[in-house]
């Protein structure tokens, strides 16, 4: 009987240690379930997000400069329009030129290449940024979104030039109606339609960027053809390179900025 009692007296301390270490065993949350949720801006919060801050937008690519170690995307929604820097080296690289090759027609950078797209969707997380007056997003993480697709109609902002209010409309597809080309200045001097590089620097078969003037009547206004968006050869670069002084002209592009409106040309049409 005192053996039987002992036995029982010490299962229960057995039993009794083990209740106390396990209320003394510190209580682990869980590990939060991991979540591959992106919030999303629209347009009006994109605009009004701070510069510097961090941004995610999704939205169609309109048109790409040509690809080295990243490329310039110029994207736009139904609410507004985005130009994008996918930029780095090496492995840094936010764009590869395996998707890249995605979102243009061709990579054949070859005379005559044009960088107009289809309207492929993307989401795009960077920086928000400003340069010379050009707001961007830079540092761009690039992710093709399958499906979709949307290419904007140009909107006619010829009534905005010289307005503070054109500058709502920065990298929109848009065209301008009825302008007068007028005269820019060569290297001696004399007048001429347009110039190779903004001081007239360049040469034919350069493949230098376009710069002509155009006027509504009032103050002119630099137009440009970049040349890594639309090469030598394309049918917009002959074209400004065909223009005279006094011509009137239609034109399409997006509205990019440098200390102003500098907008892309991607069409010209002499009336």
């Amino acid at each position: 009987m005192k053996k039987l009692l002992t036995v029982l007296l010490g299962l229960m301390m057995i039993l009794s240690l083990s209740a106390c270490k396990k209320q003394e065993e510190p209580q682990v949350d869980p590990e939060p379930a991991p979540t591959d949720d992106v919030v999303v801006m629209n347009y009006g919060e994109y605009a009004a997000a701070e510069l510097g801050s961090k941004v995610v937008i999704e939205a169609y690519v309109q048109a790409a400069q040509s690809y080295w170690n990243g490329a310039k995307l110029y994207l736009q929604d139904k609410d507004g329009a985005y130009f994008v820097y996918c930029d780095g080296k090496g492995e840094d690289i936010n764009l590869s030129e395996e998707d890249y090759g995605k979102l243009v027609p061709s990579v054949d950078y070859s005379a005559g290449w044009t960088g107009l797209c289809d309207g492929t969707k993307v989401r795009v997380e960077g920086v928000k940024s400003e340069w010379s007056g050009e707001v961007e997003i830079a540092e761009a993480t690039v992710t093709i979104l399958e499906g979709e697709k949307w290419v904007a109609e140009a909107e006619d902002v010829t009534a905005l030039l010289g307005s503070d209010e054109l500058a709502d409309h920065m990298n929109k597809k848009v065209k301008f109606s009825g302008l007068t080309v007028a005269a820019s200045k060569d290297a001696e001097g004399n007048d001429v339609a347009f110039l190779y590089n903004w001081d007239g620097s360049g040469a034919e078969g350069s493949n230098n960027d376009l710069y002509f003037n155009v006027t509504n009547g009032e103050a002119p206004f630099t137009f440009v053809v970049e040349s890594y968006l639309c090469y030598e050869g394309s049918e917009v670069y002959e074209a400004v390179k065909a223009l005279n002084v006094g011509d009137t002209v239609d034109l399409e592009g997006f509205l990019y900025w440098y200390n102003g409106a500098n907008p892309h040309i991607t069409s010209v049409t002499v009336r």
